[in-house]
């Protein structure tokens, strides 16, 4: 059974960040504590932060689902290639499912997202558009409420839980 739904505990700039389309890693354990991580196709953000969705390959993420489906949880990382600016959240009560024609321009806009970001960095529109193939009919949907967020940017708060905006 999911936690009942509690406000973002993120505050705007990170939260800004997220909305625009940033790297996205997704990451999961077993009932071992052995770790599974993948590279999100895409995400979105709902509302105020208060649901996200990452959307990821089934056939490259065999393990990680599998640990998500027997845990319930998650860990995600947002981070900005060009800063290196980071946050993780972690989630219970997660939901999986199967992608759908809705999904389409959630895809489309990450992929754009994406494409400029790297190419900030130099890494070109063929690589970023490789790195981020997908065909909608293996994609899978993890839809989740964050309930804990750290700040992961290298340097002194790295780590930090992050207090929630005012």
């Amino acid at each position: 059974m999911a936690p009942p739904r509690t406000p973002s505990p993120l505050p705007a700039d990170f939260l800004a960040m997220m909305v625009r389309g940033v790297s996205v890693i997704v990451s999961a354990a077993d009932r071992d504590l052995v770790p599974s991580v993948m590279r999100a196709v895409g995400s979105q953000v709902h509302g105020a932060g208060e649901r996200i969705t990452v959307y990821l390959n089934r056939s490259q993420s065999v393990q990680l689902l599998r640990n998500v489906a027997a845990t319930n949880r998650l860990a995600v990382v947002f981070s900005e290639p060009s800063t290196h600016r980071t946050v993780q959240l972690k989630a219970r009560g997660v939901r999986i499912r199967e992608a759908e024609a809705s999904d389409t321009p959630a895809l489309e806009r990450y992929l754009g997202s994406m494409t400029v970001e790297l190419g900030k960095i130099g890494i070109g529109p063929a690589l970023v558009a490789a790195m981020l193939a997908h065909r909608l009919e293996d994609v899978v949907a993890i839809e989740f409420a964050p309930e804990e967020a750290f700040d992961q940017t290298p340097g002194p708060r790295a780590g930090q839980p992050i207090a929630r905006a005012s």
